[in-house]
């Protein structure tokens, strides 16, 4: 037997006869022409792999002897014949002589080699490379099947099939057509396809469907592949796409909610490529479109039920009927809760009411509400929230332009920075406010339809700055304590809550360095109000000019105190002349 690996499945199954594999070119010529094998009265030189017609002479339980006219008989195992029970004693059958010699002197005859050979030459005599035989799938070797097809051939496993392949084994001793691929004389073996065969017919399946087709028309098909997008059915030797978008009127995620591997369905043709080959099919197609009259059965305002078949992070899906879908918004599930999730609200499954808000028939879309079946508390937020009136309402959050507050679930409203405060710069709402406060405040305007209702904290007291130039005016000294210090200044805090700058160059009337040489946050400081600003809520003091008047007035006390005592001296001084009359007078 050959070493080449390259070989080892034809001689394993066809060529393990060393002598036979070797036969030489004028031998298997003359075997061809039938100048081979025992001729009666016709002497003929005999060698090995001839074909000779023997006489059954013995039968015996293991063997059979085979007369052919040589020296000695040959011995033929019984199991090299198909058919035992068909042996007769004088009987003829034809052999292969395999040695003239054995290390006994014996002839050598081969019942099995015989057929083998006389199958080789039926296939020599009959076929060629192309011709389509019918052979059973007998067993499974390296690389591939073993066919009997009159004389074994090898079936390589990618020719088995046209599709791929689990298992190799659900194809023995099935009988099925195959085409001869490759007939190897030298090396008597024959390879075959069964793949060939199958794609043959399966192109020609796909020209006759592709003329015979027509767009509109029903077919069936087996489901073959489902992918994210759609579902491929064989549509007997052809492919068809039933895209996900024409599976059902309703909405799904994956056509296997619908389809599973080897079902049959009935499906709508509704495109061809005749040139590409390529169908497109429909199974919705074959029920009426419930979107078609969608507008006349929910118009705006409908109340409808259904139930949750999907919830998403914006809204959950609500079935109205089969293949109506309609979304309800987070934003349209609460008059007094702010959603962030609707599993807060609804549950997949759930049975629910809404309200119809609008219909986009061609974009296939239907907004609903649930909080439109409740009562809407901004109803009658204007009468009970008329402008100028004074609340209490909770912080619930706070933002960079404001505080929004609730004045009760469902109603909110917004205190903007700048109503925080008349006296006050507030660069963001947590200066004076935190979230939970329970602040008062005044209702300054509502607009029912935009929802928006604004309050003032402000507003509650009375406006400083409004006459300011009364309480307050030029001249004034006035009292407070240094809340900032900056390199232009001191901002102080006076006793109304009111801020005034005294500039760096009104701090003193001495020389120094830095405000902080003459002032320190904290320190309670009087000075004179010398400008006022209302208008931009501005108010300018001076240290300097009270200090300037202040020693301004202590010297007009040290002036005024001398002339008192001059004149007392000359009150004195008169008062003693008068004395010293009197006593003169005496």
């Amino acid at each position: 037997m050959s070493n080449n690996p390259q070989h080892t499945w034809e001689e394993s199954n066809m060529l393990d006869d060393v002598s036979y594999q070797k036969e030489d070119a004028k031998t298997f010529k003359q075997l061809l022409e039938g100048k081979t094998g025992a001729t009666a009265n016709k002497p003929v030189t005999m060698v090995p792999g001839e074909i000779l017609k023997g006489k059954i002479v013995e039968i015996s339980k293991d063997h059979v002897v085979i007369d052919v006219g040589l020296k000695s008989e040959g011995l033929i195992p019984l199991d090299e014949f198909s058919d035992p029970s068909q042996l007769v004693l004088d009987g003829e059958v034809e052999v292969l002589l395999d040695k003239t010699e054995d290390a006994n002197g014996q002839i050598v005859l081969s019942r099995e080699k015989a057929e083998r050979l006389r199958k080789w030459e039926h296939i020599i005599e009959h076929c060629e490379e192309g011709s389509i035989v019918k052979g059973k799938v007998i067993r499974k070797v390296k690389g591939g099947l073993m066919v009997d097809i009159g004389m074994e051939a090898f079936l390589p496993g990618s020719q088995v099939d046209n599709k791929k392949i689990k298992n190799l084994d659900d194809y023995l001793n099935q009988t099925f057509e195959f085409k001869i691929l490759k007939i190897n004389i030298d090396r008597k073996n024959v390879v075959v396809s069964r793949r060939e065969l199958l794609e043959a017919e399966r192109i020609s399946k796909k020209a006759e469907l592709l003329a015979n087709i027509e767009e509109g028309s029903l077919c069936d098909g087996i489901v073959k592949n489902i992918t994210d997008f759609g579902v491929f059915l064989d549509l007997d030797g052809i492919d068809g796409l039933l895209h996900i978008t024409d599976m059902t009127w309703k909405r799904i995620r994956h056509p296997s909610e619908l389809v599973q591997l080897g079902q049959k369905l009935e499906v709508v043709i509704l495109s061809i490529d005749r040139e590409k080959g390529r169908v497109a099919l429909g199974l919705k197609q074959k029920q009426p479109n419930p979107w078609d009259e969608i507008e006349m059965k929910y118009p705006p305002g409908t109340r409808i039920k259904g139930k949750i078949v999907n919830l998403l992070p914006y809204g959950a899906f609500i079935e109205i009927e089969p293949g109506i879908e309609g979304l309800i918004h987070i934003s349209e599930m609460s008059w007094v809760k702010n959603v962030t999730d609707p599993s807060e609200i609804v549950n997949k499954g759930d049975e629910v009411e809404a309200i119809v808000l609008s219909v986009q028939k061609s974009e296939g879309k239907i907004s609903l509400g649930i909080k439109q079946t409740e009562h809407n508390p901004w109803d009658d937020v204007e009468g009970k929230y008329p402008v100028n009136t004074n609340v209490k309402a909770e912080i619930k959050s706070l933002t960079n332009y404001g505080a929004f507050v609730e004045l009760e679930p469902g109603v909110e409203g917004l205190i903007h920075i700048s109503d925080l405060s008349w006296i006050k710069k507030v660069s963001h709402p947590s200066e004076v406010l935190k979230k939970g406060d329970v602040v008062d405040a005044a209702i300054l305007s509502v607009d029912k339809e935009s929802k928006k209702i604004t309050l003032g904290i402000k507003q509650l007291g009375l406006n400083p700055w409004e006459d300011i130039e009364k309480t307050m005016p030029i001249g004034t000294l006035v009292k407070g304590v240094v809340a900032k210090i900056t390199a232009f200044g001191a901002f102080v805090e006076l006793e109304n809550g009111i801020e005034g700058l005294i500039h760096v160059t009104e701090l003193s009337d001495q020389a120094f360095g830095k405000v902080e040489d003459v002032v320190s946050k904290g320190d309670e400081v009087t000075a004179k109000v010398i400008k006022l600003d209302p208008e931009h809520k501005k108010i300018a003091l001076s240290i300097k000019e009270h200090l300037i008047d202040e020693n301004q007035c202590n010297h007009d006390d040290i002036v005024v105190g001398e002339d008192a005592k001059e004149e007392q001296k000359e009150e004195s001084d008169e008062e003693e002349t008068s004395e010293k009359e009197k006593e003169n007078a005496k």
